[in-house]
């Protein structure tokens, strides 16, 4: 069994807001509207494995939304890319 059907199942969609972009661009951070049941660690493996990048921290809160997690990503891996590649762009 692969993981692929399980990132699928916690990486819903990213969230794009004022604030987001502006994390994108200074801080290397992109966010993620992911599973509520779903772990840090469950959200890493689903992040690194999907954009195939390293994750340097991880922050979760509880939205109206959902569960937003904000994405920290290693000084090598450009969150502008990441992106781009998630549908932000």
């Amino acid at each position: 069994m692969t993981d692929e059907p399980l990132t699928h199942r916690i990486i819903l969609h990213a969230y794009v807001t004022e604030k987001s972009m502006d994390e994108m661009e200074r801080l290397n951070k992109l966010e993620f509207v992911v599973d509520r049941r779903a772990t840090r660690a469950e959200i890493r493996r689903a992040v690194e494995a999907t954009y195939q990048c390293k994750v340097a921290k991880i922050n979760t809160k509880i939205v109206r939304v959902g569960k937003i997690a904000t994405v920290r990503f290693a000084k090598e891996f450009s969150a502008e890319d990441i992106g781009g590649r998630a549908g932000v762009f």
